[in-house]
């Protein structure tokens, strides 16, 4: 089982729910830090490093003596990382995004492709969770494929936490894709409804089953519980807004270990999420009820931008 936690913007605890449902999953359970730019569950899971991975894009190379400047690689760049203006193509590997369209086109077959790194895979064990991370390279404005070489160490058998980056962007979709089930993480605010909007179309738009943790409860008003009623949408957790939660959380400690009082909450969650998910992606409180239809004119349901 893959879950994937989410939320439409940063600052509305899905590190929180993430960590914490983490290690009351089960014996085991792989934890992937989705958010290569500025991943934090290590903060709150103090444990071994296990080591780290290199990784790696594919960017041109041209070979100038091969390059008659014909500029077909500059035509087929969508992203404008490789240009010839009659001369030999130039190449801006920081723009690349490694789909190797510039080396197939070439007629000269001028373009070759080596490697350029984007960031790093970590691993550390901490009880029963292993906390798989991605650390994006300052500078690198690409982040899709490193979040892809975090999904590569999923394992069969294995449940699996992730916890995404915010937003409804590019790196959302890289890390949502083949999840059986999304939570998404919420604050019962103006800007909190407004932006879970947001991801709500992203996980309709993607066909996975989702559900909602409204965080901070009691701070704003009843409009989030509004709208999750008049869209069927369920509500699988609600967190109080506890300041023995928020001291906890700025020492960089469990709830579930430091007050164990909220343990029996996210054992709660994560009785409902299996529950949602054991009638697979068409069980009634998921997707199968909602207008579901692929938001892209791709016939396999990308888009242009989550190519990258």
């Amino acid at each position: 089982m893959i879950l994937a936690v989410a939320s439409g913007k940063g600052g509305t605890g899905k590190t929180t729910v993430s960590v914490n449902l983490a290690r009351v999953f089960g014996p085991e359970v792989l934890l992937l830090d989705c958010d290569v730019e500025e991943p934090n569950d290590h903060l709150f899971l103090k444990g071994t490093p296990r080591g780290e991975e290199i990784v790696t894009i594919p960017v041109p190379q041209v070979d100038e003596s091969l390059c008659d400047g014909c500029g077909e690689c500059g035509r087929f760049c969508e992203y404008h990382a490789i240009v010839s203006f009659g001369a030999a193509a130039l190449v801006f590997p920081e723009m690349c995004h490694g789909c190797g369209g510039c080396a197939k086109v070439c007629p000269k077959k001028a373009i070759r492709e080596t490697g350029h790194r984007i960031g790093v895979v970590e691993t550390m064990e901490s009880g029963n969770v292993t906390l798989i991370q991605g650390r994006l390279d300052v500078g690198v404005a690409v982040s899709p494929p490193l979040i892809r070489a975090l999904k590569a160490r999923l394992r069969q058998g294995v449940p699996a936490i992730l916890d995404a980056p915010p937003g409804t962007s590019c790196p959302v979709i890289a890390a949502l894709r083949g999840a059986d089930f999304v939570v998404l993480v919420t604050e019962p605010t103006p800007f909190g409804l407004h932006d879970l909007k947001l991801a709500v179309d992203v996980v309709r738009g993607l066909r996975i089953p989702f559900g909602v943790v409204i965080n901070r409860g009691g701070i704003g008003d009843d409009r989030v519980h509004v709208c999750c009623g008049n869209e069927d949408i369920p509500v699988l957790l609600e967190i109080p807004d506890d300041r023995h939660i928020a001291e906890a959380y700025s020492r960089g400690e469990l709830i579930v270990e430091t007050l164990p009082e909220y343990r029996a909450h996210f054992e709660r969650l994560r009785a409902a999420v299996l529950e949602r998910t054991s009638t697979g992606r068409r069980d009634p409180t998921g997707v199968a009820t909602w207008d579901t239809q692929p938001r892209s004119n791709d016939k396999d349901g990308r888009n242009a931008h989550d190519r990258g």
